[in-house]
């Protein structure tokens, strides 16, 4: 059986290291329809393996200079105490598998299905960013510099604390399509380090707040990680020579039906 988990966490890694997205997208639904493992768990286990997976991502766009801290610690100081409420919740809650299985499934669903979305329609959400957060003449190159935006940027980031924590989706695709919308004019590499750089307090916050709720299955966590972290540097060597629009197509069109099968169990 942990074999099993080594060539899934390999499969996820394979798809992060091509695309930049697909960790908690792929690796929550994995868990728990096809290794059967009871929802929080899943949650909770991902959680804390897209902590650990996404160091090595962010320090080498911190080398490279991409990370913009000033938007990555707006994002947190929204995400962080979202993602710490959101623990307390449960907590307070304690729910049984059962109960928590039937919260988390319809959440995971639309968090799914938002992800697709926000996969195929990331083209036209910047476009609409440019339309509505530039002034009339100002640049539309990449990086032309914006101003940062405070509130809607922590309220993004509270949204995502608290999807990330119920579901463990939120902080990759949906990130950056957001970020898109509020800063239409930073190129990709700045927007997906952000994203990166972001994501590890929220989901380490928020896996530490499971490991306390008894909720990681360590054995799994291990072998994930076994798999992923050689296939994620593999998939990066072969992304480019990948048509990225196709990929991203597959990806939406693959969510989309692993959110309808949620809903469905």
């Amino acid at each position: 059986m942990l074999l099993e988990y080594v060539l899934g966490g390999a499969l996820v890694g394979a798809i992060v290291g091509a695309t930049g997205v697909g960790g908690g997208s792929l690796m929550t639904p994995l868990l728990t329809l096809a290794f059967g493992l009871p929802a929080q768990i899943a949650v909770g286990t991902d959680l804390l393996f897209a902590s650990i997976t996404k160091f090595s991502g962010a320090a080498a766009h911190w080398r490279r200079g991409n990370i913009d801290w000033r938007l990555t610690g707006w994002l947190a100081l929204g995400s962080v105490p979202a993602a710490l409420a959101t623990i307390g919740a449960l907590h307070a809650w304690h729910p049984d598998p059962a109960q928590f299985a039937t919260f988390v499934r319809p959440a995971l669903a639309a968090a799914l299905l938002l992800t697709a979305v926000s996969l195929v329609l990331r083209p036209r959400i910047q476009e609409l960013g440019r339309r509505f957060v530039l002034r009339p003449g100002a640049p539309l190159t990449a990086d032309a510099p914006i101003p940062v935006r405070p509130r809607p940027t922590v309220a993004l980031g509270a949204l995502i604390g608290v999807m990330v924590t119920l579901t463990s989706v939120g902080a990759g695709a949906i990130g950056v399509v957001a970020l898109l919308f509020l800063y239409p004019t930073l190129s990709a590499k700045r927007l997906v380090a952000v994203d990166i750089a972001h994501a590890i307090p929220v989901t380490l916050v928020a896996g530490l707040g499971h490991v306390a709720l008894g909720t990681v299955n360590w054995t799994v966590l291990v072998a994930l990680l076994i798999g992923s972290v050689p296939a994620i540097a593999l998939g990066a060597l072969v992304a480019d020579r990948l048509p990225e629009r196709m990929l991203r197509v597959v990806l939406a069109v693959t969510l989309t039906l692993i959110g309808t099968r949620l809903v469905a169990v």
